[in-house]
């Protein structure tokens, strides 16, 4: 089987690696991919924005799967060009994609399936957003309706900070198309997690649950970023858990969408957050999370390629997912400057070093110089370690992480530290 999976980062990194271990995959390829993907698939310079690109190199390689990992050429409708051609393609179509295209839409859909989420208000002027604020505040948070690459997020402890929030995407254009509409959403608190379902329409197959840390800062401080780090499993979604939460959320929207006439094939992705009154969904994506992506992928066992593309045809089985019983931490290296910026072009050492002490490091935003890897993105390296106990694989992760060095790396120290225990 031929398989092209599309992007380049450590998502597809982890998915390429993935892919790999498949006795039914002989070609692997991934466009554009990165340094660290070219060393197990070939690599094609063709972007993962370039949805026309994308179809005609799948065509090229008379590709027989195709596994799109970043969210944008989803929600521009690069499964549907792929499937009118008869590409079997592990994603969403546009109308599917929408749930993570559109956060109204998602919301629109949640209610339609009767899944348990925080209240909120869209909004599309200043005036709305400050009567949406008055309503449900003033302790909430404020969302680009639109992709916005994880950062389109604020979470806001009064009225005052909400409605400048909103004014700088409805007004100021701080997310551009993706803020011309805002949802103004009631503040929930508790635990978050991600739990990830493989979809192929009707049937849902959870993977290993994760959670994932946003803020730049330890203690979930600053700014909002694509994501620092994660850690599987959760000691607070246990498999029992795990399978109420896919019949009380995956399932019911699959059945909702396929009432409306779309079909969900790909991963769809439950945030959650834990609260006292029981589980509510924050946010669905609509592909794998990324870091997310770095600490699951590691653990799943059996061929993972032959579910993505049963999957694809429309033939998921439900059996379980294989898990190794091992847990995964995952830390993120960013770049001077990250989330607001970045600095390319920076010369990275100690990767060898990092990989000889048994710590899987994928590749998130670099480049090749020479004979030399740099940093070409914010997130620049994803440093995945197992253990048998979630301590033991933070200790080695962040011992991967020591071994490497480039000038104005950031990184978390608290990722996996401090964790919830197990529910009763």
């Amino acid at each position: 089987m031929k398989v092209l999976v599309v992007g380049s980062g450590g998502r597809e990194h982890a998915l390429v690696d993935a892919m790999a271990t498949s006795p039914l995959v002989d070609e692997l390829h991934c466009a554009p991919g990165n340094p660290g993907i070219a060393g197990t698939a070939v690599c094609h310079p063709v972007a993962a924005a370039d949805v026309d690109g994308l179809v005609e190199l799948a065509a090229a390689l008379d590709a027989d799967l195709v596994v799109p990992g970043p969210e944008a050429p989803l929600v521009a409708g690069l499964a549907d060009a792929l499937r009118r051609l008869g590409i079997a393609t592990f994603g969403p179509g546009r109308e599917a994609a929408r749930l993570e295209g559109s956060k109204a839409f998602a919301k629109e859909v949640m209610h339609a399936a009767g899944v348990a989420t925080a209240r909120s208000r869209a909004a599309t002027s200043l005036d709305e957003a400050k009567a949406a604020i008055a309503a449900l505040g003033p302790r909430v948070v404020v969302k680009a309706d639109g992709l916005a690459a994880g950062k389109g997020v604020v979470i806001c402890d009064d009225a005052g900070a909400a409605e400048a929030a909103a004014a700088e995407m409805l007004v100021g254009g701080a997310h551009g198309e993706a803020g011309r509409v805002v949802l103004v959403e009631e503040r929930l608190s508790g635990p978050e997690a991600s739990l990830l379902a493989i979809c192929d329409g009707e049937t849902a197959v959870a993977l290993p649950a994760a959670r994932d840390y946003k803020r730049i800062g330890d203690g979930d401080t600053g700014a909002n970023t694509g994501g620092m780090g994660a850690y599987s499993p959760l000691d607070d979604v246990p498999a029992a858990l795990a399978d109420e939460l896919l019949d009380a959320v995956h399932r019911p929207v699959l059945r909702e969408l396929a009432r409306r006439g779309v079909r969900f094939c790909g991963v769809l992705y439950a945030g959650l957050m834990l609260t006292a009154d029981g589980p509510r969904v924050l946010e669905f994506n609509v592909r794998l999370g990324d870091p997310e992506a770095e600490a699951i992928l590691p653990r799943v066992r059996g061929d993972l390629a032959a579910r993505f593309a049963d999957a694809a045809a429309g033939r998921l089985g439900e059996e379980p997912v294989a898990t190794c019983a091992e847990a995964a931490v995952t830390i993120v290296l960013a770049s001077r400057g990250y989330p607001a910026a970045s600095e390319p072009g920076v010369a990275i050492d100690g990767l060898a070093d990092a990989a000889a002490l048994g710590v899987r490091v994928y590749h998130s935003g670099t480049a090749r110089r020479g004979d030399r890897i740099v940093t070409a993105g914010g997130r620049v390296l994803a440093l995945t370690a197992l253990g048998a106990t979630v301590d033991e694989a933070r200790r080695r992760a962040y011992a991967g992480a020591d071994a490497i060095h480039f000038d104005g790396a950031q990184r978390r120290g608290d990722i996996a530290a401090a964790r919830v225990p197990a529910t009763s």
